[in-house]
């Protein structure tokens, strides 16, 4: 991109690209965030609150919990143990793990969950 000096960065769509370009253009003609905007927006990414929602349930979550899920008329049930989760006898690293084997589609395991 002739804007920036470098071509874009390998990956990135041509959607997010435009908003990207969109961004520069109106903080160029409108300026960017207010300084106690971005003070406030550090701040909160750097918190432990922040921290704390970003760790896996499997490290917020009891071992021995249970998870229950009904979907298609059966009802799921996903046990949360030390090292992740265990469902139909088998161990997951996650809950979307889980998730994607019983629906068949991507989704997020906590959220499927209703965590």
């Amino acid at each position: 991109m002739a804007a920036y000096g470098r071509p874009p960065p390998k990956g990135l769509s041509r959607r997010l690209l435009q908003h990207a370009v969109a961004y520069d253009l109106q903080t160029g003609a409108r300026g960017g965030l207010k300084p106690a905007l971005r003070r406030a927006l550090a701040a909160a990414a750097s918190s432990s609150a922040v921290s704390e929602q970003l760790l896996s349930p499997a490290k917020k979550l009891p071992a021995g919990m249970q998870l229950p899920r009904e979907r298609g008329g059966r009802t799921h049930t996903v046990e949360v143990s030390d090292h992740g989760f265990v469902w139909e006898g088998r161990r997951y690293a996650s809950l979307s793990a889980i998730a994607r084997q019983i629906t068949g589609a991507r989704w997020s395991g906590p959220r499927f969950f209703g965590l």
